[in-house]
This record gives structure tokens, C-alpha cells and sequence, in this order.
């Protein structure tokens, strides 16, 4: 009969030899971790605040290193060597969940003086200048983002990017007017580059510099969420604007 000290040796062995069989496998999972979570990522896009730049369907390849490096799983700040700059597209955890980790391009800095009007950005300013996209632009974009919308390079303070807003307001669009405000020292005032889809700072506000956990600069993959997750080749590997 075997007695506790018995069992005890058993379970020992036994943990023992499974430690050893399957510790390389654990090992190499907590350090993907690690690396996903403080140098490199990509995220999954799941609504169209971003097009028609980024789609629906997108895997973002996300560097966490670009202006700073974070303990893993935190917030906090082991070395800073830059900041989030006019147009950047960042990646930040919701200031209303906590949970949700959002994408939106950085559209004034800490300090400026930013203004909609009627859809038109200001900033310090400067208002931003529209070039409509030509009928053959528009056509290379997917067709889950035609219709009835206007596409528009916008330029500003050196910065080009393509937007997009509809032709005809409705009562849940974004707000296309923002009396001047400044933006607070170290926060950001972000906005989706769908103008009219986005939530972004006109709802939440503005962005503090602690919560930026990268800069998304290129589209990994995409796959087609309304036709059985098709993969959209053209888009692989292709850097946003």
C-alpha cells in the first residue's frame, strides 16, 4: 500500500518529467509574450474608423519601441527617446474601457490650438487644403468603402493623408465642428481619418502621452470580414500613408 510520502514522491516525479518535456515550449510562449507586449505586435483593425487607409479585416504591424520601451504588461516607462509626431498612426488603450485598444492618427500635438470647421481641420491656424481623389484613385479603393462618400487628400503642416466623410450627414455622425481648444501639455488630440465614423478625441478627449503604446506603420496582412474572410493579397505587406 502506498503511504503520503509515497504519493508525494510520484507527483514529484511526475511534475518533473512533464517540466522537462514541455519547458521549452513554455518558455518560448512567455517570451512571445513579452516581446508582443513591449517591442512588437500586430492588431487586428475590427471597425472602419480608419478607412479608407485602414480596413476592416487589417493586421497592423505595431513597433512599441518607437518612441519608448514599457515593462511588459504595463504602462510604465523604462526610457523615452521620442514622441508621437503630426500624423503618426498610435495605438492606445480607450480612456472610456480601458479594454479596448484603439487606432487613430495623431492630428495635434501638445500645445496646439486645434478647430473644425464644417469637416475642414485648423490647427494653430493653418487650415488643412482638400484635393478631391480622382474617379480612378477612388476605384482602386475596396468597394466596402465607395459609395456615398467623399474622398479627400488632406494637407497640413506638411503632413498628407487620405480621408473620407459622407456626403449626407445623419444624426450619428461624428461632430463636424470644433470650437478652438488647446491641446494640454502632454496629451494628444487624435481623430480617425473616417471622419464621420470615428470615436475619437472630439468624444473622448484628449489622449495622454503615458497611454500611446506604438506607432502602426504597415498593414501585415488583411483578410475580407464580409466575403469568408477572403485574404486581400494587394494589401499585404503595403505601408499606410
Amino acid at each position: 500500500m502506498t503511504d503520503s510520502r509515497d504519493w508525494k514522491i510520484i507527483w514529484r516525479d511526475r511534475l518533473y518529467a512533464f517540466w522537462r518535456d514541455w519547458r521549452a515550449f513554455f518558455i518560448f510562449v512567455v517570451l512571445m509574450l513579452i516581446f508582443r507586449s513591449a517591442i512588437a505586435d500586430w492588431n487586428h483593425v475590427p471597425s472602419g474608423s480608419m478607412n479608407p487607409g485602414i480596413l476592416e479585416g487589417d493586421r497592423l504591424v505595431v513597433d512599441k519601441i518607437a518612441y519608448d520601451v514599457r515593462w511588459p504588461f504595463t504602462l510604465h516607462r523604462i526610457a523615452r527617446w521620442g514622441h508621437p509626431d503630426r500624423g503618426d498612426i498610435v495605438t492606445f488603450p480607450s480612456p472610456e474601457t480601458e479594454k479596448d485598444l484603439l487606432i487613430k492618427r495623431v492630428v495635434a500635438l501638445p500645445g496646439d490650438t486645434i478647430a473644425l470647421d464644417g469637416n475642414n481641420l485648423i490647427v494653430n491656424g493653418v487650415r488643412a487644403s482638400y484635393t478631391p481623389l480622382t474617379s480612378e484613385e477612388i476605384d482602386t479603393l475596396p468597394k466596402s468603402v465607395r459609395g456615398a462618400y467623399d474622398f479627400m487628400y488632406e494637407d497640413i503642416l506638411g503632413d498628407r493623408r487620405v480621408v473620407m466623410w459622407a456626403k449626407r450627414r445623419s444624426g450619428d455622425h461624428a461632430m463636424r465642428n470644433l470650437a478652438p481648444v488647446i491641446v494640454p501639455d502632454g496629451h494628444y488630440f487624435m481623430m480617425g481619418d473616417n471622419r464621420d465614423r470615428s470615436r475619437d478625441s472630439r468624444a473622448i478627449g484628449f489622449i495622454e502621452r503615458r497611454r500611446v503604446i506604438g506607432r502602426a506603420h504597415t498593414v501585415a496582412f488583411s483578410l475580407d470580414l464580409e466575403n469568408y474572410w477572403r485574404p486581400r493579397a494587394r494589401r499585404f505587406f503595403t505601408e499606410l500613408l
